[in-house]
C-alpha cells in the first residue's frame, strides 16, 4: 500500500467524514446543493482548511456524472455562466484570506455562513427587489470568495435564487452546473498554488464512492411533486451538520 494512501486511512474522523458525504450525496442528488453546507462543518474538525476544500471539490467532480448531464438540459447557461466567471476572477481572493486566518475562525465562519443559509431558506425569506447583470455578477463574485474562503461554493447562490420565481426544476439545474464548474476551478486553483498535498486527494478518492452511489440514489427520488419533503430532510440534515461543527461543542 503506497504510504501517501496509509496516512490518508488513517487520518481522524475519516468514518464521520465518510458518513456526512453520504448524506451530502443523498441531498445534493434530490436537491442540487448541500455537500458543502453538510461536508465543510463536519470535516473542518479533523482538516486543514484547504484540505477540506480539496476534499469537498474533488469528490464534487465526481457527482459532474451523474447530475450534470440531465442539468445541463434545464438550466438557464447565460445567467450560470455570468455566475461562475464571476465566481472564477475571485477564488484566487478567498484561497489567499483562508491563508491569512486561523483554523478556529474559519470554522466560526463556516458555522455563522451555514446558519444563516439554513435560517433564511427555513423562513422562506424572500427579496423582492430587482437584480440585472451586475447584480449577478456581484453574487458570483461573493460565491467565489466565499468558497475560495470556507469551501461553502453554493450559499451564495443558494440565496440569490431565494429571490426568483424559477421552477424548483431550474434552480436545481443552474445550482448543478454552478457547482460543478466551481469545483473545477477550487481544484486548479489549489493545485496551481500548491496549497495541499497528495493525502486529501485520497481522501476524496476513497470518500468518492459512496458520495457518487448518495447522488445517484437521491436524484432518482427526485420529483418536484414532492420538493416540500425533499426541503425538510435537507434542512434537518443541514442542521445536524452545523450543530456537529460548532467549535463550541468540541
Amino acid at each position: 500500500m503506497p504510504d501517501v494512501l496509509a496516512t490518508a486511512l488513517a487520518v481522524p474522523g475519516l468514518g464521520w467524514m465518510g458518513l456526512a458525504m453520504l448524506a451530502a450525496g443523498l441531498v445534493r442528488g434530490f436537491t442540487g446543493f448541500g455537500t458543502a453546507l453538510i461536508f465543510v462543518p463536519v470535516a473542518g474538525q479533523f482538516l486543514p482548511g484547504t484540505e477540506v476544500i480539496m476534499v469537498m471539490a474533488v469528490t464534487g467532480l465526481f457527482s459532474m456524472i451523474t447530475l450534470l448531464p440531465r442539468a445541463l438540459k434545464s438550466a438557464d447557461k447565460a445567467e450560470v455562466g455570468a455566475l461562475a466567471a464571476a465566481a472564477a476572477v475571485c477564488v484566487p481572493l478567498g484561497l489567499w484570506i483562508l491563508t491569512q486566518l486561523d483554523v478556529l475562525t474559519i470554522r466560526w465562519i463556516v458555522s455563522g455562513v451555514v446558519a444563516v443559509t439554513l435560517a433564511a431558506v427555513i423562513t422562506g425569506w424572500r427579496w423582492h427587489g430587482r437584480l440585472g447583470w451586475p447584480g449577478r455578477i456581484a453574487i458570483g463574485a461573493g460565491a467565489g470568495t466565499l468558497g475560495g474562503m470556507t469551501g461553502l461554493t453554493g450559499p451564495t447562490v443558494i440565496i440569490f435564487y431565494l429571490a426568483n420565481a424559477k421552477s424548483a426544476q431550474m434552480v436545481r439545474a443552474n445550482t448543478i452546473v454552478f457547482l460543478a464548474i466551481l469545483d473545477v476551478v477550487l481544484v486548479l486553483n489549489l493545485a496551481l498554488f500548491a496549497q495541499t498535498r497528495a493525502e486529501p486527494v485520497w481522501i476524496a478518492v476513497m470518500l468518492a464512492i459512496p458520495y457518487l452511489i448518495a447522488t445517484m440514489i437521491g436524484q432518482a427520488l427526485f420529483d418536484p411533486r414532492h420538493e416540500k419533503a425533499y426541503r425538510v430532510v435537507a434542512y434537518c440534515v443541514v442542521g445536524l451538520a452545523l450543530l456537529s461543527g460548532l467549535p463550541l461543542l468540541d
